[in-house]
């Protein structure tokens, strides 16, 4: 038994995970290699305002206008209050994040006031992040960091939570009993055909919570990243909106800059803005589709190379190079606003479930993510959660651990309806809706649940998870008749303050709710 158990080791699981040690035993469990997370592969940089009492007030400024009416005010001052003493003690254990002449280095990326984005390695923030997290987990006693298990269930006794359930690598479902549980898995980009996520982020800690009976909120508001490379045949490697922080522009087939069409900040409008201008121009009259490319061929002063490393390498492989070349890029799917529905300390409205990162929905992004308030994000509320997570009393009866021998079940191949999930939710269910096609994706979805397998394994677990994801995107994005942020229905193309300037809240049994 753990008296903590943590399902994620990105960034906010692992630094719940400090924050819990010295209150009681804590198991982190992970379900592939640790380091494998949206964390891992986050490249632009973590937002901080570390400019004083103005930095801060102008960082909930921008966090608000970016969410466009539906951040939870509360949630963001405490993101943006706290969020530089949480980046001061990821300085004190080592995080090597970027300087010149000894001071910090801060750029600037899209609906940002002013540069407060810090980068480490140039574009590999994120995995040093999660370096130095994981090394300080490692070095702190009462941690216990289980690799290759994959959560399947949580445990509930009158809404209330006392473990999961776990498949281990050997085949067998365990039992696991615990005081509390956070759900930090990060989030489901694997439910579109295109998206940066890494494999797997497949929603697995949203549809446990959705099975047990908590709220889920917000679902129909995810964020396409603008720029993922677009090149035939290769992945939809993300190239960082810190690329316009330094200066890129936006051309479409004929070479023009398009973005002062659409938005006044231009290649610096907030992501959701990008995303569609680039999606639009990207439609040929003829509804063929015509390339659109970053170029910085104009950008001087800097070393593209040593600035963006991992970018560049990739880009490499394509006989491409950032100073020389227009790269091509569209839209991918690339982070989901909505999650389980927490407070400001990662309580769920079950008890004992917490939740937090990409996992959770507090409201701090409301309908659209401000660039590089992810990594705070987890950083500040997987603090909080540890900190309401210790004061839960012990378990009055906890349930037994055990092992069980699964029975042996035929082998069954999810990759054909994966495949079908994915193309049905990025065509009816992407950046531009309208109810025709979100009522065939529900109608599509509904035809393919008596077909999921029913085998224990990893694929069809996480096939599964993706099926209740996708459900819970449609039924909300169909019952938000506006646009609003990252969701954009055409035949709703104005945002209705009156009727929907509030977040929409699902849970097992019950209809779609406003609150």
């Amino acid at each position: 038994m753990a008296d903590f158990v943590v399902v994620g080791a990105g960034i906010a699981g692992l630094r719940a995970a400090i924050g819990l040690a010295d209150a009681g035993r804590v198991l982190v469990i992970t379900k592939e290699q640790l380091g494998e997370s949206n964390t891992h592969y986050a490249q632009g940089g973590i937002a901080v305002a570390l400019g004083g009492e103005e930095d801060v007030a102008l960082h909930l400024e921008d966090t608000l206008s970016a969410g466009d009416g539906l951040v939870n005010r509360e949630a963001a001052k405490v993101l943006v209050e706290e969020g530089p003493r949480r980046v001061e003690e990821l300085l004190a254990w080592g995080t090597g994040f970027d300087r010149e002449n000894g001071r910090l280095m801060l750029t600037r990326e899209g609906a940002h006031s002013r540069n407060r984005i810090l980068h480490a390695h140039g574009d590999a923030t994120g995995a040093e992040i999660g370096r130095s997290l994981l090394a300080r987990a490692r070095a702190t006693p009462n941690i216990k960091l289980l690799e290759w298990t994959m959560c399947v269930d949580l445990l509930v006794e009158r809404e209330e939570v006392t473990g999961l359930t776990v498949l281990n690598p050997r085949g067998q479902l365990c039992r696991i009993p615990a005081r509390a549980v956070l759900l930090a898995s990060g989030g489901a980009g694997q439910v579109y055909s295109d998206t940066t996520n890494p494999a797997v982020a497949t929603g697995d800690g949203i549809a446990m919570a959705y099975r047990a009976g908590a709220e889920i909120s917000d679902m129909e508001f995810y964020q396409f990243h603008p720029t993922a490379f677009s090149l035939p045949g290769a992945p939809r490697f993300l190239l960082s909106e810190a690329l316009r922080g330094e200066g890129a522009y936006l051309r479409n087939a004929k070479g023009e800059r398009f973005m002062d069409r659409y938005h006044p900040l231009l290649e610096l409008a907030p992501r959701d803005v990008v995303a569609r201008a680039i999606t639009q121009e990207g439609i040929g009259p003829d509804g063929e589709t015509l390339p659109v490319y970053l170029d910085m061929r104009h950008v001087k002063g800097i070393d593209l190379n040593q600035r963006f490393p991992g970018i560049s390498a990739f880009l490499s492989r394509y006989a491409l190079h950032l100073g020389r070349d227009l790269v091509p890029v569209r839209p991918a799917a690339h982070y989901l606003m909505g999650g389980v529905r927490t407070d400001i300390d990662g309580r769920s409205s079950l008890r004992r479930l917490y939740a937090a990162g990409e996992a959770a929905c507090t409201g701090v992004h409301g309908a659209n993510r401000l660039a590089s308030n992810s990594l705070l994000e987890g950083l500040v509320f997987g603090a909080r959660a540890a900190e309401a997570m210790r004061h839960e009393p012990d378990l009055v009866s906890a349930p037994d651990s055990d092992s069980t021998e699964l029975p042996s079940l035929p082998a069954e191949d999810s990759s054909i309806l994966l495949q079908q999930l994915q193309q049905t939710m990025w065509q009816k269910a992407g950046l531009l809706r309208d109810a025709g096609g979100l009522k065939e994706a529900a109608g599509e979805l509904l035809d393919m649940q008596d077909r999921l397998p029913s085998a224990q394994d990893r694929p069809c677990l996480e096939l599964r998870n993706l099926h209740i994801v996708a459900d819970l995107i449609v039924k909300s994005a169909l019952a938000r008749e506006e646009s609003r942020g990252a969701h954009f229905r055409n035949d709703y193309p104005k945002r209705d303050d009156a009727r929907f300037q509030k977040h929409s809240v699902l849970r097992k049994g019950s209809e779609i709710e406003w609150s």
